[in-house]
């Protein structure tokens, strides 16, 4: 009998080039690494913890006047809470800021941050 996908129901397809005497199972050990690097990379390229991470990235002092809204295309968005801090964050800050966010995401590509007042 042929299922939807054009397989044979209870058919197991003999696995490419087994020559019928080798073991076609794997050790955990072998696998184990090659799975935990692949949810290290998805853990540190999700926008969200970039956004969790603002306050202790720009300090205990600035982290009550600023928020982390928003990071999309490699952009983190920043809304301040007035133009001085604005102005400072952009010129005095933001070179300082993006070392920090990209030592602290490596995989993660970061481009720039917008501060916005709001």
């Amino acid at each position: 009998m042929v299922g939807e996908e054009g397989l044979v129901k209870g058919y197991r397809r003999t696995p490419r080039g087994y020559d019928s005497t080798g073991v076609t199972s794997h050790r955990i050990g072998d696998l184990l690494p090659v799975v935990l690097s692949h949810i290290r990379g998805c853990y540190e390229e999700r926008g969200d913890l970039i956004l969790a991470a603002w306050p202790g990235i720009i300090g205990p002092q600035l982290a009550p006047m600023t928020q982390a809204i928003a990071f999309t295309s490699g952009v983190l968005t920043v809304k301040v809470r007035n133009s001085t801090l604005h102005s400072l964050l952009t010129t005095q800050e933001k070179g300082r800021l993006l070392v920090e966010l990209r030592r602290r995401f490596p995989h993660t590509p970061i481009y720039t941050i917008v501060f916005k007042i709001g």
